[in-house]
């Protein structure tokens, strides 16, 4: 049994939201880079060299990437033989968030849904929790910002839509976004479970690094197929128009009812925040 203290997680929380605002990933830098080699127009070359420019910016000013700084979300995986020690496991993920969005000042975006007033303090998080076997705790945030996330659907399709209905599914919610969500975007595509699972496949498979393949072959070519396709559309880097509309697609799958063919799309946007830490 290994026991560990909230105050240990208060403060990797809030030094992985910190971290995952104000400095774009190695993952993300690199592919955006390499994006500029690939993009044949000369103003999204333009427009993916500012973004780098912004990155390197935010990252020497210790300023945020973009002022939405995103609601909190979570993932947790808790190792079977860990004892959380201190007090609540869920508190201190919020207190954590709290301590991050005031000391880093980052924009706090959580608010009632139809009153709209503030929660003050980006709380409450949303998290998601995995019991593994072991004995350590890991910890991933995507700060996901409003700009991408209104741009994510579950869809019940029939199974005699099959393979192509996904397809289509896919390419009909990026030409909905278009430029919104800040492209180049990141793809993530949940196939199977139920309406839920779905839709928490897709934001899982944002967690996949750009330019990692799915396992499973039939997937794979799936996924590259969607990404040629998404940059034939023609948005481009923030949808100036160009042939870099998304740097990857990331598809995860279940077995469903066989009744149903759940899909569920979540994009998001060039800055791909995201960080892990394990305890």
């Amino acid at each position: 049994m290994r026991e560990i203290h909230i105050n240990d997680i208060i403060s990797t929380v809030e030094s992985l939201f910190i971290d995952a605002n104000l400095n774009l990933s190695e993952n993300m830098y690199t592919a955006i880079k390499k994006a500029i080699d690939e993009e044949e127009s000369p103003v999204g070359k333009e427009v993916l060299r500012e973004l780098l420019k912004n990155a390197d910016l935010a990252r020497e000013e210790k300023m945020p990437i973009c002022q939405d700084t995103g609601l909190a979300v979570t993932f947790l995986e808790i190792g079977q033989d860990v004892h959380i020690a201190g007090g609540d496991l869920t508190e201190a993920i919020a207190e954590g968030v709290r301590r991050a969005y005031r000391n880093g000042f980052l924009r706090k975006s959580c608010c009632h849904p139809f009153t709209r007033k503030n929660t003050g303090d980006n709380t409450p998080p949303i998290i998601h929790t995995k019991i593994i076997p072991g004995d350590k705790l890991k910890i991933t945030v995507l700060p996901k910002g409003g700009g991408s996330e209104n741009y994510g659907e579950v869809r019940m399709l029939t199974p005699s839509q099959g393979k192509e209905g996904v397809m289509a599914f896919i390419l009909e919610m990026v030409l909905k976004g278009g430029p919104n969500p800040c492209p180049p975007i990141t793809v993530g595509v949940g196939i199977g479970g139920n309406f839920e699972m779905s839709a928490l496949l897709s934001k899982e498979a944002l967690m996949v690094p750009v330019g990692e393949r799915n396992t499973d072959a039939e997937m794979a070519d799936l996924e590259l197929a969607m990404l040629d396709a998404i940059n034939k559309t023609g948005i481009g880097p923030q949808g100036y128009g160009g042939t870099i509309t998304a740097l990857d697609v990331h598809i995860k799958m279940a077995p469903c009812h066989l009744a149903s063919l759940p899909v569920a799309i979540n994009i998001q946007c060039h800055a791909h925040r995201m960080r892990e830490a394990v305890l």
